[in-house]
């Protein structure tokens, strides 16, 4: 399963991707994927289910995508209400293989970069 090393690594790699303070990976200023600790609202809420950390946000296209994730793999990904109205997911770490990490934080990048950079890498070899 991924660890911030695998996030940083993959993080990485990506274009313009710069990592602001210990867990904040930004393409062009624009956070993509951070570290988010629950907070004392978001454990009432979830209550028995809340997870351990590590936990990652990441951003999705849309919401559909957010709901979508969460119904197929709750055991991976999962939301709260702060994040209501939103197209951010959060990321069970410890429970999410690299390769589906990998594929969050490509996708993760793609909705935040600027469409001329996004264009970019979409079409490199």
């Amino acid at each position: 399963m991924a660890t911030w090393d695998d996030v940083t690594r993959i993080a990485a790699e990506l274009p313009e991707v710069e990592i602001r303070g210990r867990h904040d990976w930004q393409v062009k200023g624009k956070s993509f994927a951070w570290e988010r600790p629950l907070r004392k609202r978001d454990l009432e809420e979830l209550g028995d289910t809340a997870p351990e950390p590590p936990i990652l946000a990441v951003w999705v296209p849309d919401k559909l995508a957010k709901d979508a994730m969460v119904k197929a793999e709750p055991e991976v990904f999962f939301t709260t209400s702060h994040f209501d109205g939103y197209a951010i997911v959060l990321i069970r770490l410890s429970e999410i293989p690299v390769e589906e990490l990998e594929e969050a934080l490509v996708e993760a990048w793609l909705t935040r970069a600027p469409k001329t950079l996004a264009k970019k890498f979409l079409e490199a070899p």
